[in-house]
This record gives structure tokens, sequence and C-alpha cells, in this order.
């Protein structure tokens, strides 16, 4: 299996682990003054959302994504019924944060939705950050990459612009593997969009405004998990720190907010351009999980 493509599956699980500690903390003055620079992973003692994890366990975005993971490392592919079924049996005794997609969508499977149907109208970035691990199996066929991120999207977030994002980044990620940089993709992609598609405006606001610090521009869009929010901010550490893993994740953690819906996408797509060499090595094995996720790689 292509390295590149481990690489980016592990670094947005990577991402999902370091915002853990300070997830959804908006004021960054108590991140520094609490924690400091955060260059590691962190027990979530101020995060309320997710007390009881440990640090290197993942917020509930990461525990989806691992749910993904083992989904299409047992089926080859994606199967949005597999998914759907191992997804319910996670959140069944789950002792971490449910979020309003996530609630809303339990209560429609509850009413009998079949998945097509089930998904929130949430516009969190939330549900387009899992589709890492479908690189696995389609990372080769750009067609299938984007329909599956849609699916699997739409699952529980079937807001359209969270549902196109997600193909958005697929195409991105799928262009990064097969040579492109991560701005050049980006824009590529953005270019193929319909001229009054809302996306185009946000890429042009993220990739314009690598001129700010990350806190002054993910400020200035919002830290939040809505999808007019986290999209640029997306973009912007994308664009800003391409060249520097590290330091894309470190920064989007330090700007406060939802950290791991933004983190998730940039790992995936910078570590899909770096590879491994990239990516910290303690940030690897303090991964809780990192046993268990590179076997189920290696199972497909």
């Amino acid at each position: 299996m292509d390295e590149k493509i481990k690489a980016a599956v592990e670094a947005s699980f990577i991402a999902d682990s370091l915002a853990l500690g300070v997830h959804w903390i908006y004021n960054t003055n108590v991140i520094d003054k609490k924690y400091g620079r955060v260059d590691r992973f962190l027990k979530p003692k101020l995060a309320s959302f997710h007390r009881g994890k440990e640090a290197g366990e993942f917020t509930h975005y990461g525990d989806q994504t691992l749910v993904l993971l083992e989904s299409v490392a047992h089926r080859s592919k994606f199967e949005l019924e597999d998914f759907s079924h191992r997804w319910q049996s996670m959140f069944e005794g789950y002792t971490g944060y449910f979020d309003g997609a996530t609630k809303g969508t339990l209560e429609n499977f509850s009413q009998g939705k079949p998945p097509t149907e089930a998904g929130s109208g949430s516009s969190d970035l939330g549900g387009a950050a899992r589709i890492a691990p479908l690189l696995l199996v389609h990372g080769k066929d750009a067609r299938q990459l984007s329909e599956t991120a849609r699916l699997q999207t739409a699952m529980t977030h079937n807001h359209p612009q969270v549902v196109q994002s997600a193909d958005f980044f697929a195409r991105v990620v799928f262009s990064v593997l097969n040579g492109a940089s991560p701005v050049s993709a980006v824009r590529e992609v953005g270019n193929n969009l319909p001229a009054d598609d809302p996306l185009r405006e946000m890429i042009d606001d993220g990739l314009m405004s690598t001129d700010q610090d990350s806190r002054t521009a993910i400020s200035d869009f919002g830290q939040m998990c809505e999808i007019e929010a986290a999209f640029p901010a997306t973009l912007h550490l994308i664009a800003r720190y391409e060249a520097d893993f590290k330091s894309a994740m470190i920064e989007n953690v330090m700007a406060g907010g939802d950290s791991s819906a933004r983190g998730m996408l940039v790992g995936m797509v910078l570590g899909a351009w770096h590879g491994y060499d990239a990516v910290p090595g303690e940030w690897r094995t303090d991964l809780v999980q990192h046993d268990h996720i590179l076997s189920l790689m290696d199972k497909v």
C-alpha cells in the first residue's frame, strides 16, 4: 500500500488526539496559561466535553473515524450499511460526548430511517472530517473516493455544504497523492466548482489569509464547528503551513475552538503530501490506538 496514504490516515488520527486536551476551549489565553504550547498529547482536564478520556485517546470525531477504519478494513471497501451498523453500535453505552448531529442521527435511526435518510441537518464540518480511512480502499479512484466521502458524511451530517466539503477535500487529497502540492490542489479543485458555489468564496478567504497569524485568521473566520467558519480556517492552515506539518498541527490546536475537525482534514492533506517523515515519532507511538490502526491498515 502507498505509504503516503497510510501517513495521511494516521496523521488525521494524530490531529484529533493532539486536539483532545483543549478541544472546544475558545479562550486561547486559557490554553496559554494552563498548558503553554500544546505540542504533546494531553488529558482533557479543562475540556469538559471529553472528561474521562486519557492523553493519546480521541474525541468523539476520532472515535467515529476509527469505526469507519474498522469497517473498510473488514469489508475491503466502503459499505454504508456496515458502517452504519458499526457506528450505531459504538454509541450503545458510549461514555464520550454526544453532539447534536449524533443525537439527531441516532433519533432518526430509532424511527426506522435507513442510513441514506438518517443524517441530521448539522452544518458542522466534523461529519466531513472523518473521511481519511476511505483512502485505504478508494484512494486510487477519484470518483469512488468522492462518492463514498459524500455518503459517509451524509449519514450523520446531511447538510449540502458539509457533504460538498467532504467531496472537496476528497478531491484535494486525491490530487495531492498524485503529485500536486496542497495549495495547487485546493486551487485546482476550487476552480472546477460552479461560479456561484458558496465554497468558492470560502476557498478564496482561506487562501488569502496566509499573511495573518493563525490565531488572528481563525478568530476572524470563527473558531466554531459550522462550515462557514471551519472550512476557510482549515484552508488557512493547509496553505500557511504547507511545508511544515508539525507547525500546522500545533497552531491549529493553539487557535482554539473546534480544532479537531479542522485538524483531521489538515492532517490528512499534509500527511498525504509529506508522508511519515514529517510526523514526529512520539506522536505516533503515544497514540493509544496506534497499533490497532496499523493492524487495520495492514488488513486492507
